[in-house]
């Protein structure tokens, strides 16, 4: 059989010596390409980040142009977005000449770092932001005594609606806004997924949304950061991607940061919405729930049978001089769901009320201090049977059916 003969060892020598010059020059080649692809991408990344910026920083202007002096709010949440945003609003003397007046929710379940991160950017850029809070509650120990501590794991709706949604709206309608900065962006994901930059919303009684950063990613927020030396929340470097309530805020791997919905991946850890999915919002950007806060209750406009009294008309009752009618008068909050819940019964009992009964609605979220002198109440709802001369008794039973109430009426005329 024939067998080729091997190669003489000068010959593999000279191949092998060939082979190290082939693979040498293709390691050298490499490096080159593989520098210039590196530096390509960072001329990339600076115009990306040139262009993003410029985008942001038109549309903030001509948003505020387009307002023509009227109000408009930044509701900030100190996120790395919002600081970014905050910086770009300051290039542009918006927020010392008050032009944007930002906005800030207290939810007495923040870090103690973001309250005093909060105090840091006032001072950096100018500014004075409007702080809100859950109705009635000046500190932690006020909420936990109105609501309880462990309202987010009771019912983590309800708290987002107490803590976050309505005073959300309530800082929106006090300012009187007409156009709304956001810091919401595509890649966050979910719900956001398909955002543009300008939406028109439905809440505070109709107002324009505007999403400076809208087709920015998360990377290029820290890149900016980076570039113009602007100092970010403080918990960042302690592993936090994205800053909310400290009950439901985890630390997430630095390496899943700028992955698809990384920013928002440490969020709302634990909790789940009524219907088992898993959270991904706290309300306030969720459609509905800014209007289902401020939809009042018993509307008169609306042919609501309920009288709209304010503290004057309560304040004769309880003298006397209202009438010669007694009166059934509930003292209730628009987004307390007990009063929600009671809506329909209440308004079926004032169809047809009791005979000299003058039924009525006070809100007693926007009068805490007149409600907790007059009429001892710190809760909602609270019904109470007001005499012509003036003396009330407190309706003390879960069962609020038209029928009940009305017969716990009849028991008061007859005393």
């Amino acid at each position: 059989m024939f067998a080729p003969a091997a190669p003489h060892r000068c010959a593999r020598r000279t191949m092998l010596r060939g082979g190290s010059e082939r693979s040498r020059r293709f390691r050298r080649n490499a490096s080159t390409t593989q520098e210039e692809i590196s530096s390509w991408v960072e001329k990339a990344r600076v115009s990306r980040l040139q262009h993003l910026e410029e985008q942001a920083s038109t549309t903030i202007r001509k948003a505020v142009e387009a307002a023509s002096g009227e109000p408009i709010a930044f509701p900030c949440a100190l996120i790395a977005g919002d600081v970014i945003m905050l910086e770009l609003m300051h290039r542009l003397g918006y927020l010392t000449s008050g032009a944007i007046k930002v906005l800030f929710i207290d939810t007495f379940h923040l870090f103690p770092e973001t309250l005093e991160f909060l105090a840091d950017v006032e001072q950096r850029y100018g500014f004075k932001a409007q702080v809100f809070k859950a109705a009635g509650c000046n500190t932690k120990d006020d909420y936990d005594e109105m609501y309880g501590a462990d309202l987010w794991k009771e019912d983590i709706e309800e708290c987002d609606k107490i803590c976050k949604v309505e005073p959300f709206s309530r800082a929106l309608r006090t300012v009187g806004a007409v156009t709304m900065f956001n810091g919401r962006r595509r890649d966050h994901g979910k719900e956001r997924a398909h955002l543009e930059i300008i939406e028109e919303a439905a809440v505070a009684g109709g107002m324009i949304k505007v999403q400076p950063l809208v087709y920015w990613e998360f990377r290029d927020i820290f890149d900016f950061a980076k570039r113009e030396s602007v100092k970010l929340h403080p918990l960042h470097d302690d592993g936090y991607p994205s800053l909310g309530d400290a009950k439901d805020t985890v630390r997430v791997d630095r390496d899943k940061w700028f992955e698809y919905a990384g920013e928002r991946s440490g969020r709302f850890v634990g909790l789940v919405n009524k219907d088992g999915s898993a959270k991904s919002e706290c309300g306030i950007h969720v459609d509905g729930a800014i209007r289902d806060a401020e939809r009042d209750l018993w509307e008169t406009d609306k042919g609501s049978h309920v009288k709209l009294w304010e503290v004057p008309h309560v304040i004769e009752a309880l003298e006397g001089t209202n009438d010669d009618n007694s009166t059934l008068l509930v003292v209730y909050a628009p987004w307390c769901k007990y009063c929600q819940a009671m809506e329909d019964a209440f308004e079926d009992l004032a169809a047809t009320p009791p005979a000299n009964v003058t039924v009525a609605k006070l809100r007693g979220d926007a009068v805490r201090d007149f409600v907790e002198e007059k009429l001892m109440t710190k809760s909602f709802p609270s019904i109470y049977f007001i005499d012509n001369v003036g003396e009330y008794v407190r309706y003390e039973s879960e069962t609020r059916t038209p029928e009940a109430i009305s017969a716990w009426v009849a028991e008061q005329n007859l005393e």
